[in-house]
C-alpha cells in the first residue's frame, strides 16, 4: 500500500485559505516505509542544520495576553467568559505582531517508555509553558471547546493579531498513533461546527508503533539524540506541507443487555439505524445498543485483536513490563505464541478456527450504492480494513501490486485519502509472520468505500475486534446477529508531512 511521491499541497506559512482550500481531489502520496539507515540517521538528530533556539521561538511563541487569554479560558472551561475578561480588563497593549507559525503543543506523558515529562519541559523551554499541554491535565476537547473558543471571540472583537494565530495555528502532538487519533477526533468538532481552519497536525512519534508518524514521514521512534531532534521537528513543522487523510466512522450494533468494556475511541450511542438495504442473515433483535468511534489507520476483527487484547491487559497487571517501544514489541511477540494463533489446540473444533463461519461481508465500492457481497476465505483468521500505509510498526501487508495485478482484480492504487479500505486476511500466525517481514503480501479480499459485517453467534461466546490499537472483546448472542458498519468521515483531516 505504500507510494513512493508526495503531492500535498502547501505554502510554507499556511494561512486560513490555503488551509481551509487544499484539494481535496488531489490524492495525497505520502512515503510510506523508508530505509532504516535513513530513520536512524534522522532518529539519532545527526542530519539537518543547527537550530537557533530563539529564532525558532519567534517563529511559534504567541504573545502573552494571548496565551494567558487562552489558559484561563481552559482553567475556568469557558472561553467566552475569558475573552470578556481579558479584552475588557483596561490594560494597554503595544498592538503586536503574530508569530509566523503560532503552534500548541500535546503530550502523552504516558507513551513512549514515559518520555514524556523530560520532553514538555524541553518544550515549555523552547516555546512557553501556556501553548504546551500534558494530556494527564488539560485534554484536547478542552483546548478546542474553551482555549480555541476564546481566541476565535477575541479575533471577532477585533483583535487582528488573535486573528491571524488562529489562521496560522499548527498542532503538534507527542505520542503514539491513539493519542494522536485522539486529539483529531478532538478537532473533528471545527468541521462540525464550521469553524474553519481546522489546524493540521505533526507528530512527535511516543508509541509503540507509530504507523501514523511513519506515513507523514515524522519517523518510527522517539529519537536518541532528543533535545537537539526536537528542535528540528518543531522547525520542520512550522513549513511543512499539508495533507489530507481520510477517516472513518464505525458502528457497532447488537442485542440491548449485552455488555462491551469499551475503549475510549468508542462511546454509547443512541442513533442505532441498521442499512435496511441488506436482508439479515440471522436474527435481528428488537431493541438494539450501539456504539461508534472513529479510525484512522486500521479496523480488524479476529485473532489479531485477541493477541493484541491480552497483551493490553497483561501490560496493565503488570505495567513494569511497559519499559518502552522495543520491551513492549518483544513482550507482544512473545505473547503471541501463547495464543494460539501458530498452534491451534487440537481439541478445538476445526469450525471454529476461521472467520468464514462467524462473519457475512458486504462492501459498496466506490461511486456505488448497491451493496456487493464478499466472500470470507475459508483460511483467514483475521480480517484488517486498512487506511494507512503502514500496519504494525511499518509494515505493508497490502505489498505493491502491478498494474496488471490492479486491473485483474478491480483494484486502484492505494492512497490515505481515496475514499477506500483495502481489506485483507491474514491465516494462522506463520501467515501473519511472513507478511510482518514482508516476505508475502497479506490475502488481498477487496478494496471498499463503506463495509457491513454481520457477526453471528453460536459457538462462539465473544469476538475481539480493535482499531488503532485499541482492542476490545465483543460479546455474542447465541440468538441474535450484531453488526459492524464502516464509512467515511465525510470532512478529512489536515496533517503536516514531515518529509
Amino acid at each position: 500500500m505504500d507510494s513512493p511521491t508526495s503531492t500535498a499541497t502547501s505554502t510554507a506559512a499556511v494561512d486560513s485559505s490555503t488551509t481551509a482550500t487544499v484539494d481535496s481531489s488531489t490524492s495525497t502520496r505520502i512515503v510510506g516505509s523508508r530505509s532504516s539507515m535513513i530513520d536512524s540517521i534522522r532518529g539519532c538528530g545527526l542530519s539537518g542544520a543547527r537550530i537557533d533556539k530563539e529564532v525558532l521561538r519567534k517563529k511559534l511563541v504567541m504573545p502573552e495576553y494571548l496565551r494567558r487569554a487562552m489558559a484561563d479560558a481552559i482553567r475556568s472551561k469557558d472561553g467566552a467568559e475569558a475573552c470578556e475578561r481579558h479584552h475588557n480588563s483596561g490594560e494597554l497593549r503595544v498592538p503586536e505582531d503574530a508569530p509566523q507559525c503560532p503552534m500548541v503543543v500535546f503530550v502523552n506523558s504516558k507513551s513512549g517508555g514515559r518520555h514524556g515529562p523530560e520532553l514538555k519541559e524541553r518544550l515549555q523551554q523552547l516555546m512557553s509553558e501556556e501553548q504546551v499541554f500534558d494530556l494527564s491535565d488539560v485534554k484536547p476537547h478542552e483546548f478546542v471547546r474553551y482555549g480555541l473558543v476564546c481566541i476565535e471571540k477575541m479575533a471577532i472583537l477585533g483583535d487582528l493579531c488573535a486573528k491571524e494565530c488562529r489562521e496560522k495555528m499548527r498542532i503538534m502532538v507527542a505520542g503514539g498513533d491513539g493519542t494522536v487519533g485522539w486529539v483529531l477526533g478532538c478537532l473533528a468538532e471545527l468541521h462540525q461546527e464550521g469553524r474553519q481552519p481546522a489546524p493540521p497536525v505533526g507528530i512527535i512519534p511516543l508509541g509503540t508503533g507509530n504507523d501514523l508518524s511513519r506515513s507523514f514521514g515524522w519517523g518510527g521512534s522517539f529519537p536518541f539524540a532528543w533535545k537537539s531532534a526536537i528542535k528540528r521537528s518543531l522547525d520542520r513543522a512550522t513549513a511543512g506541507p499539508v495533507c489530507r487523510l481520510d477517516s472513518w466512522q464505525v458502528v457497532i450494533s447488537m442485542s440491548e443487555g449485552q455488555v462491551v468494556d469499551a475503549p475510549y475511541s468508542l462511546k454509547a450511542t443512541e442513533d442505532c439505524q441498521l442499512d435496511q438495504d441488506l436482508e439479515v442473515e440471522g436474527l435481528l433483535a428488537e431493541k438494539m445498543a450501539c456504539y461508534e468511534g472513529v479510525f484512522y489507520n486500521y479496523f480488524s476483527i479476529g485473532m489479531d485483536a485477541q493477541v493484541a487484547y491480552g497483551f493490553h491487559h497483561l501490560r496493565n497487571e503488570k505495567p513494569y513490563l511497559a519499559q518502552g517501544p522495543i520491551a513492549n514489541k518483544i513482550i507482544y511477540s512473545g505473547y503471541s505464541c501463547t495464543q494460539g494463533w501458530f498452534l491451534t489446540p487440537c481439541i478445538n473444533d476445526p469450525g471454529l478456527r476461521g472467520l468464514k463461519n462467524v462473519i457475512r461481508m458486504h462492501i459498496k465500492k466506490v461511486n456505488c450504492s448497491e451493496w456487493e457481497q464478499i466472500p470470507v476465505p475459508k483460511s483467514v483468521r483475521a480480517i484488517v480494513c486498512l487506511n494507512l500505509h503502514n500496519y504494525g510498526s511499518g509494515r505493508n501487508p497490502w505489498g505493491n501490486p502491478t498494474a496488471d495485478y490492479l486491473e485483474k482484480r478491480g483494484f486502484v492504487e492505494a492512497h490515505v485519502d481515496d475514499g477506500l479500505l483495502e481489506i485483507f486476511g491474514l491465516k494462522q500466525g506463520w501467515h501473519a509472520s511472513f507478511v510482518m517481514v514482508e516476505l508475502i503480501s497479506a490475502k488481498h479480499i477487496a478494496q471498499a468505500a463503506a463495509i457491513r459485517l454481520e457477526i453471528r453467534g453460536g459457538e462462539w461466546k465473544d469476538a475481539f475486534l480493535q482499531m488503532d490499537g485499541e482492542p476490545w472483546k465483543q460479546p455474542m448472542s447465541r440468538e441474535y446477529s450484531s453488526f459492524v458498519e464502516i464509512r467515511r468521515v465525510p470532512h478529512q483531516s489536515v496533517m503536516i508531512s514531515g518529509e
